[in-house]
């Protein structure tokens, strides 16, 4: 291992054994799990919990990815109910939604933080997460949410290599934003709308895509995958059975970004 990203690690296990009892925000995701990983490492399986919200904006595989993630690592697991739609403004999908939901979401966190006499909660924030619009950062930062990993000057490809080095299964899982991600700011969010995103998703990975993005502008879906996979989706007979299932699940135009993937593409626009 370089050198560097060990000097890294032994900085972020030192942050961690500071704590002595932690809850850890835990989506699943690359950061959370080898910051998951490195707390119970830090303070013992006594020492720290993991906490997943369910939520509308969460597909349901993204949680039950989580719970067997924790059972891997070997930690208390508990699942919180949020419900971000019920939030005043929120549906109404402003610039500042993730700073409503983060503090929904962290506002949970500290109560059951407190139930279990937990003093220090932490999320998996990188270095990486300053250079996107992330208003859920003031929310964490009002709330007294620390970001071990920010502190020990992680980026992503080091979380990656590190996660690699430890033999964590998420080291190269593809990365995932809350599905109301996939909305123009000021467009409205619902429920319903939600579920035709993630349906959209879903049927494009169980054609192998692994990393997929649908955004959704009410008729029209525009499809973001890998640029190095765009050549496979246009072959005729798979476009053809892309087009039909989205328009059977009410989208009436099906469009492919020729940019391809790239994350917070729906920020480009602030």
């Amino acid at each position: 291992m370089d050198i560097n990203l060990e000097n890294k690690i032994k900085n972020l296990i030192t942050i961690l054994n500071s704590m002595n009892k932690i809850l850890v925000a835990f989506s699943g995701g690359v950061d959370s799990t080898f910051l998951l990983k490195l707390a119970k490492e830090s303070v013992g399986e006594k020492g720290v919990i993991a906490v997943t919200a369910t939520s509308p904006l969460y597909p349901q595989r993204e949680v039950e990815f989580a719970k067997r993630t924790a059972q891997e690592i070997g930690v208390r697991h508990i699942l919180v109910k949020s419900d971000e739609l019920q939030i005043e403004g929120f549906s109404s999908n402003p610039p500042h939604r993730c700073y409503l939901c983060k503090k929904e979401l962290f506002g949970i966190l500290r109560k059951v933080a407190q139930n279990e006499e937990i003093a220090h909660i932490v999320e998996g924030s990188t270095l990486d997460d300053e250079k996107d619009h992330r208003p859920g950062r003031m929310a964490i930062k009002e709330l007294g949410i620390r970001s071990p990993l920010k502190e020990a000057l992680f980026s992503k490809d080091e979380v990656r290599e590190a996660s690699k080095e430890l033999g964590l299964s998420t080291w190269n899982k593809p990365s995932f934003a809350c599905l109301a991600s996939r909305f123009p700011y000021y467009s409205e969010i619902t429920e319903e709308m939600l579920k035709r995103v993630n349906e959209a998703e879903e049927f494009l990975m169980g054609l192998g895509f692994r990393q997929v993005r649908v955004r959704h502008y009410n008729e029209l879906a525009r499809i973001e995958i890998y640029p190095e996979e765009i050549d496979r989706l246009i072959e005729k007979s798979l476009r053809e059975k892309v087009v039909r299932h989205f328009k059977s699940i009410g989208y009436k135009y099906v469009t492919l970004d020729l940019q391809g993937f790239r994350s917070g593409s729906m920020n480009e626009v602030l």
